[in-house]
This record gives structure tokens, sequence and C-alpha cells, in this order.
């Protein structure tokens, strides 16, 4: 019976879930297993028939989970019960040299930077596509303004395509970091019980090499029993900080779509309920769960940092734990992903709103560029600043508009003519350089993440 939420089909798509399945993990140890044997025979430490009856075996698909576990349950111990369970159909000239010179880390540790590789496959392709989704939509919504918010108050006006532009550089910035770090964390290690390589003295380094090479890993430069756990930390919390960026994104997606402010909307499709009381109402159920999931991936990094300092060559404090955060943080990040792609690829943008909002506090959101007009015209900033204040909050407390207000107090109006008064109230006027700054993320992110599409 599935107890997590992830087993039982809630969460997690079936192409990442396939990763971390128990046979999978079987699958990834067998075939590290077949490439040290390989790579074993090539410099003559093992028979090549040897090799080649232990590499034919372990990629046979006769070795199942049932059986490993058949033999876990007499010797305690998963990996001896899967090198037992290889032996047992090896050819009798083959089993002295099953395993040889390795330990159970360097099956544990390689297999999980394999699950690693093969979850960054799916991944990083999912994060180049939401950034360029992102990029796509800030291009379309360049000249487009609207309010901006600081402290949740009006502040200024915005690029409203801005709001997305940002969002599409931090996801290419996400690809350069996966890129970056492949190299540190998708690592193999076949250096035996202490990190010496003591079996298959000098040439361990080279099967080392040999190995990693065939399986699409990089060769630990040194390591103890284990390799460093700062390996794992950085990946743990790389998938948690995507997933941050994806919690910030569907925040403004959640402020976005209140009654209130209703610019944006979650789609929203026919049949679906948004609540089993109230009939009308649309939640934002995808981003809040973005959040809720965003939540639970940051606390896997403590968990990954408290495995870094471990006793003197190796202990088991990390093991256990290790089982979950790996497939966990993978999972939720890929399930976040794909939650998010499906939002933004049909999220509905109300321009309409987007315009009557810029209007809701009547003209003063346009209160910094009345400010910046009168200091050009020689008027002392904090004098400048002061009276439009007054004006301001007599404004606010006698609900009348800010641009009435403005002609009418000669301390204000005297400094500025007509045109110049129309030019300050008219939003288009004050996107700066927005239109520019759009573009050039596009440009980047285009090119870090087109790759991909």
């Amino acid at each position: 019976m599935p107890i997590s939420p992830i087993d039982a089909g809630r969460y997690g798509t079936k192409q990442m879930k396939e990763i971390f399945d128990e046979q999978r993990k079987i699958t990834y140890q067998l075939e590290i297993e077949a490439a040290v044997a390989k790579s074993q025979s090539e410099v003559g430490m093992i028979p090549k028939n040897a090799a080649q009856n232990i590499s034919s075996m372990a990629r046979s698909g006769k070795i199942t989970v049932s059986r490993i576990k058949q033999l876990e349950a007499k010797s305690d111990h998963d990996t001896a019960a899967l090198v037992e369970a290889l032996s047992e159909i090896c050819k009798s000239s083959a089993k002295p040299w099953i395993h040889y010179g390795l330990t159970s880390n360097d099956l544990v540790d390689t297999s999980n930077s394999l699950q690693i590789r093969d979850a960054i496959r799916i991944i990083e392709p999912k994060v180049a596509k939401l950034g360029l989704i992102l990029s796509k939509i800030a291009i379309k919504y360049n000249n487009v303004p609207a309010v901006g918010r600081t402290h949740g108050q009006h502040a200024s006006v915005i690029s409203f395509g801005l709001k997305f532009a940002n969002w599409a550089l931090e996801m290419s910035k996400h690809v350069e970091r996966i890129e970056e770090f492949k190299k540190r964390v998708m690592m193999c290690k076949t250096l035996g019980v202490v990190g010496t390589g003591s079996l298959m003295g000098s040439k361990a380094l080279e099967i080392q090499r040999s190995v990693a090479k065939k399986l699409s890993l990089f060769p630990a430069d040194v390591a103890t029993q284990i390799v460093p756990r700062e390996r794992y930390a950085e990946y743990v919390f790389s998938m948690a900080l995507i997933g941050a960026t994806l919690e910030k994104i569907a925040i403004e997606i959640r402020n976005l779509q209140r009654t209130e402010i209703d610019e944006v909307s979650e789609p929203f499709r026919r049949g679906q309920i948004g609540s089993s009381a109230v009939p009308v109402k649309r939640n934002p159920v995808k981003s809040e769960r973005v959040t809720s999931l965003s939540k639970l991936l940051r606390s896997q990094i403590s968990v990954a940092f408290e495995n870094i300092p471990l006793w003197h060559e190796r202990d088991l404090s990390n093991s256990a734990n290790e089982r979950f955060i790996l497939p966990t943080s993978s999972i939720l990040i890929d399930e976040m992903l794909e939650t998010m792609i499906r939002i933004l690829s049909e999220l509905h943008i109300n321009e309409d709103r987007i315009r009557q909002n810029l209007e809701f506090t009547r003209g003063q959101i346009f209160a910094e560029f009345v400010l910046d007009e009168l200091i050009k015209k020689g008027v002392p900033r904090f004098e400048a600043y002061r009276d439009i204040q007054r004006v301001a909050f007599t404004c606010s407390e006698e609900g009348t508009d800010f641009r009435d207000a403005v002609n009418n107090d000669s301390a204000i109006s005297s400094h500025l003519t007509e045109e110049e008064i129309e030019n300050i109230f008219s939003p288009e006027n004050h996107l700066g350089a927005s239109s520019q700054i759009i573009k050039n993320v596009d440009n980047i992110v285009r090119r870090s993440c087109s790759k991909f599409s």
C-alpha cells in the first residue's frame, strides 16, 4: 500500500520516478560492474573471457529485486546481495573477478551519479523550456505599462513584460549552473575501501577514468570510501534554488490573481472545480502547489549539509537519508517544473485590468515623475517632495484626482506647462530602458536555452 503521495502517483512524472525505481537502481549498479570488468580486462588485470561473461550476465536482465531481497534477508547487506546474485549466474571461471577491487560504495555512489545524470537530462531541458516561455511572454508584453509594486504598495510604472524577463534570465542562469556543476556532481568512484585503489594498484586511476568515460561521468580526483558529500549537497541545493525561483513566480501569479488585482489567472479547464463550497471561485491551486512543494524541497538542503561531516573515511549516518533526499529532490523539482510550464503556457493576462489598475490611485503612481520634472526646473528636491506629498495625501483623504490637484496647486503647477503635465501622466512615457533590457534578456535566454528545444 503506497504511503507517500509520490508512490501513490499524485506527484512526479513517470519518466523521473522510473530513474529511482528499485529495479532501475539495480540495473545501474550492474552496469557499473560490467564497465569495471570490461575496463579491468582492457589493461590486462582480469581475463577477457571473465570480463565478457560478467558484462553479459550483468546486462542480461536476469537479476531481479526479489532475488536480491531474498539474499539480503540473509546477509543484511544490499550490495553483497547484488554481487552474490550476479555470481549465481556467471561462469565459474568468472566468479573470482566479480566486483574485483571494489567496495560497496563504489556501486552506491557511482549509481547515485548515474541517477543524477539521468535526472539532469530530464530537468535541464525543462528549465530551458521554461526560460524560453518566459522570454516569449516578456517580448509580447514589452510595451505594456503596468503597476510596479514595492512593499505591496503601488510604487511606479513598470513594463509588464519586465516581470517575465526577470524570471526568464534566472532560468537561463539555472541552466548555466547545471552545466557548471555536472563535473562536480556526476562522479565515478572505483577506488575501493578507503579510496586508495589498493587492489588495482598503479592502474587504479586508469581503470576509473575508463569506467567514468563508459558511464558518461567524471572520475573522482580523490575520495575516501565515499565521494565527498559536498557534491550531493550542491546538487540538492541547486534543485532547491531552481525551486525557489519557481516559487517566486508562483507567488507573483497568486498575488496578481487576487480578485482585487485580477491581472493574470491560471488556466482553468472546463469541468474544473475551484471550491467545493463556492461555485464561482477559480483558485490558483497550481501555483499554490508549487509554493508548497518548494518548502518541502528546501527542507532537503539541511539534511544534505548534515551529511558532509562523517567519521574518518566514512560511516553510515548519511546512507539511510540519502535514499530519501536524492530521489525526493529530483522528483519534486521535476513536478514543479512540469506544473509551472503548464501554468505559463496557458496563463491568461488581462490587459484591460492591467491598465485599469494603473488608475487605481487616481494618478498618484506618477508622483515620481512629477518630482523629477520639478527637480529639472530647479526646485530643491525636498521642497518639491513635500509639496507633492502634501497634495497626494490630501487627494487620498478626499478621494480626489491627483492630476487635477497638481494642476490646481500653484506650488507645483507654476513650474510646469500643460504639455509637460500631459506627458507626466502618460504611462507609456515611463518605461525607460525596459524595451532594450527585455531584448537583451531574450538574446541571453535564447543563447543558453535554445539548444535544448
